[in-house]
């Protein structure tokens, strides 16, 4: 940021640290301690970019994480115009491999990066389950490279208690959005709906 973004006031948003995301495995140990699991799946969001030039990067990623068996890799467009990258890899246990998904999530993150599109990148989510069975996540921000919990219920309403249950455990773990203007519903992600 030069002088000038400074005389007028501008700012510089904080830049996404795609590593942050190498933490999420810590965090999901501590959320098993509260009796919120992972479920072994997640999903990077992006705004589709007219052409083909991110379709190819988009089936590179799938394909590298396509080599190993016990992945899954769906594409899935929303009702909002978003696409979802979504990416499962459970484990006999029933939980999921955290370390193994949060390294697909950066590699598909690190490649639209890459090939220049970082701007389309909105999010990615780490799925959870509550201890009441209910759908939950944790969601990286990328233009502010924070997380924060998001946990739908029923009505599309959201569980504010869990939610910061969820955040008070994380914090010592992930870095956690501290503006709560920005703890977005993401309603329509994968692995998240519940009933009406």
């Amino acid at each position: 940021m030069g002088l000038l973004d400074s005389l007028l006031g501008r700012t510089k948003p904080p830049q996404a640290n795609l590593d942050d995301l190498f933490a999420v495995p810590q965090a999901v140990l501590s959320l098993a301690t509260a009796g919120i699991t992972a479920t072994g799946s997640g999903a990077v969001c992006f705004r589709d970019v007219d052409g083909t030039s991110d379709d190819a990067v988009i089936k590179e990623a799938e394909l590298v994480i396509g080599t190993d068996t016990t992945a899954t890799v769906d594409l899935v467009d929303d009702a909002h115009g978003f696409r979802w990258l979504t990416v499962s890899r459970p484990t006999s246990a029933g939980g999921g491999d955290a370390t193994a998904l949060v390294a697909d999530l950066h590699a598909v993150n690190s490649s639209l990066m890459d090939a220049g599109f970082g701007a389309s990148l909105l999010c990615s989510t780490i799925n959870l389950t509550t201890g009441d069975g209910g759908p939950a996540a944790l969601v990286y921000l990328f233009k502010q490279g924070t997380f924060y919990p998001f946990v739908p219920v029923a009505g599309r309403r959201r569980d504010n208690a869990v939610e910061l249950q969820v955040k008070t455990v994380v914090e010592g773990d992930l870095p956690v959005e501290k503006a709560l203007e920005r703890w977005l519903a993401v309603w329509d992600a994968p692995g998240l709906s519940v009933g009406s």
